[in-house]
């Protein structure tokens, strides 16, 4: 794995006693590329990002966080990281906490008052600053979460669900930032549920399930997958299951999505359809979202 990789994870397996939790995963995330990591819950997810933090070990393979192996010294240093669930000391104020984890990172003294300014701007909370975190809400905390895992100004960002806690105004505004850091070159790992998210942010993505990747790829690759949708009488859905199998069939609020591979195959399977003495009144190309996407994926295991 080389340095223009930021994380590569190259055979990775986790178990857990008789618990296979990471499957022979190989992955790769390219500097200033904001990464999508998606999976059910107990796929696997908070297991990888603990293995590229240096947090727990492989039971096999290897990872390299910015060409240093996980978990050393020299990879820390330039990684920045919010958990899903955190607590800061809430006696102290916004200002205070930045000023502490300012010094935790090495910041240079005569710099550190300019970065925690600018942070907190950056995340919305300058007119909070000399507040103490015991008067803030659940989102201004996310706000200050965020905050702290730039104080180093790291050259990648893992973020476990950074917008969950958000209003929509706030998960707007933190869709910006992620979306600068990219701009400024700053890989960003990003682990959501909010698939709408990352959709709007996201390069490429991974999900992961039972421990092992089973989607991988630009998302306008990913989501270029056709379907049509149609609309016909009583007895399509049957006459479609017959012709393409039940994998490829979805009944949908009084209509029909169909995976096909191209337009001959639309054609073909509107004729049996027709063929099977079924009327059909509307057939229109759709195109995937992330959502269907990722309820695919993680009902079937393939795409």
């Amino acid at each position: 794995m080389s340095d223009p990789i930021a994380i590569g994870l190259a055979g990775v397996s986790k178990r857990y006693a008789s618990t296979l939790a990471v499957d022979d995963v190989t992955l790769s995330v390219a500097h200033g590329e904001i990464f999508g990591f998606l999976g059910p819950n107990g796929a696997g997810k908070s297991t990888i990002v603990k293995m590229i933090l240096g947090l727990t070990y492989p039971t096999a393979g290897q990872i390299e966080v910015l060409g240093q192996p996980a978990g050393s010294l020299k990879a820390r240093v330039d990684v920045g990281y919010l958990p899903e669930t955190f607590r800061f000391h809430d006696w102290l104020t916004a200002s205070e906490l930045l000023h502490f984890h300012a010094r935790l990172a090495r910041v240079d003294a005569d710099l550190r008052a300019d970065r925690v300014r600018e942070l907190l701007e950056l995340v919305g909370l300058k007119d909070r600053a000399d507040d103490r975190l015991s008067t803030f809400s659940k989102g201004m905390m996310q706000r200050v979460g965020l905050a702290q895992s730039l104080v180093g100004a790291p050259r990648l960002v893992i973020l476990d669900e950074p917008t969950s806690a958000l209003d929509p105004i706030g998960r707007r505004d933190v869709r910006d930032r992620i979306r600068e850091l990219g701009e400024q070159g700053v890989t960003v790992f990003l682990n959501s549920h909010l698939l709408s998210e990352v959709e709007q942010v996201c390069d490429r993505v991974a999900i992961i399930d039972h421990g092992a990747i089973v989607a991988e790829g630009k998302l306008d690759e990913l989501l270029s997958a056709q379907e049509i949708e149609i609309r016909a009488g009583e007895g399509a859905e049957a006459a479609a299951r017959q012709a393409l199998g039940d994998a490829e069939v979805r009944a949908l609020n009084g209509r029909l999505r169909v995976r096909v591979a191209n337009d001959e195959e639309t054609a073909i399977l509107v004729q049996r359809i027709v063929e099977a003495g079924v009327s059909v009144y509307d057939v229109r190309q759709v195109g995937d979202s992330l959502e269907d996407l990722f309820v695919r994926v993680a009902e079937r295991g393939d795409v």
